[in-house]
């Protein structure tokens, strides 16, 4: 029998954490050969190196391609794609693998999109169909859509956002978020055991802060932050953990006004590089709020019942529960949504919520359609015309 090759492509911790689930099963099935190609974030010194993690979790990496994340200005964004099409194109035209397996709307992600269609390798895409109107990233998506020939998306509104681009229905399937199959199957650090492991001690009262750059806002990313900077500074007893950023346009300036800000009281504000998808959750688990721009926040906050303030319109448009307070990106709207967040009955609810991202077993039915498609069905993709037809 012959095995089918399946590449996916991860760019950085974040993606990494979604899909892992799904490498493990992809790994355990019978008939299919898996290949991992790392990318972006994972290469670089800047970002943690974080291909580490990867190969400490016991997956052989297959292929590197580096983009070089020298700089984070919009002209260096543009040469990190076209190293990365040449890169990825170089590694296909090699390896060959029967589907090249991707995930979200980075642009790195877009780079390996493009050099598999180019190559003309079948293309399964997760979370596609998402709106996220407030960064660069609502049209690497799309166009990652129309380049893919397999969708796996993660709600109804999705898939039927996808279908409206022309997509056949039958190759678009709602399996719901991976990322919610770490959080049904993996055991979590305790709040003892996350201060163990990261060295900085919780408080009464913790908040997990996770902003990225702001691609298509109205205002800076350096405003927006001094304002979300400038909020907790409203909240002195709480105890704070930063993610840093990622490498967007405008993430380096981020990082800096960060770093400065955990320097003046390191007692109770704590930055980390890259915590991992363990140790992430499991500060997610232990705080009373998760406040910034992250689709996390979003996502698997509410499948952990924690409250979320999100900030400004980096996720405008997306789907979101009760669970998630939407705040403007001033300094008074978000202090006067932490403390709608932080209000007894807020909190007394969050035990009702749940992530509308699926029930947490999305890796095994992508894997599960992976393995059973029929490629040579793949190979052409004509649009998919509704003709007025209501899906």
């Amino acid at each position: 029998m012959n095995l089918r090759k399946v590449c996916v492509v991860t760019g950085s911790r974040a993606d990494y954490g979604l899909l892992q689930g799904l490498l493990e099963e992809i790994r355990a099935t019978q008939g299919l050969d898996l290949r991992v190609a790392v990318t972006g974030m994972h290469l670089s010194p800047r970002y943690g190196n974080t291909f580490d993690q990867i190969e400490k979790d016991g997956f052989q990496i297959t292929h590197r391609v580096d983009v070089r994340l020298d700089q984070d200005t919009h002209l260096g964004i543009s040469r990190s794609v076209g190293l990365g099409v040449s890169g990825f194109a170089e590694v296909f035209d090699k390896d060959r693998p029967d589907l090249v397996v991707v995930l979200g709307d980075r642009f790195e992600i877009l780079a390996a999109t493009q050099a598999a269609m180019l190559a003309r390798i079948p293309i399964a895409h997760i979370h596609g169909g998402e709106i996220t109107e407030g960064a660069v990233d609502e049209s690497i998506r799309h166009a990652i859509t129309k380049m893919a020939n397999l969708h796996f998306v993660t709600a109804d509104a999705h898939r039927k956002r996808v279908i409206q681009m022309g997509e056949n229905p039958a190759h678009v399937f709602n399996t719901g978020a991976p990322g919610l199959d770490f959080i049904r199957k993996a055991k979590l650090l305790s709040r003892a055991e996350f201060e163990a492991e990261t060295g900085f001690l919780l408080g009464a009262q913790n908040f997990l802060v996770t902003f990225h750059p702001v691609t298509l806002g109205t205002r800076s990313s350096k405003q927006s932050l001094a304002d979300l900077l400038l909020a907790l500074d409203s909240f002195p007893d709480a105890h704070l953990i930063f993610t840093r950023p990622n490498a967007d346009a405008d993430g380096r300036v981020i990082s800096e006004m960060i770093d400065d800000y955990v320097s003046k009281a390191k007692q109770r504000r704590f930055v980390a590089t890259s915590l991992g998808q363990i140790r992430y959750l499991s500060a997610m688990k232990n705080v009373q709020a998760v406040i910034g721009n992250s689709s996390s926040g979003i996502i698997e906050a509410p499948a952990l019942k924690v409250a979320t303030v999100n900030i400004g319109d980096r996720q405008k448009g997306r789907l979101s529960g009760p669970s998630v307070i939407h705040s403007a990106d001033d300094a008074a709207s978000i202090v006067k949504a932490i403390q709608k967040a932080l209000s007894p009955q807020f909190q007394q609810q969050l035990a009702t919520v749940s992530s509308l991202y699926g029930d947490g077993h999305a890796s095994a039915k992508i894997c599960q359609q992976i393995a059973s498609v029929h490629l040579h069905d793949l190979q052409r993709k004509p649009f998919f015309d509704q003709k007025g037809v209501v899906v």
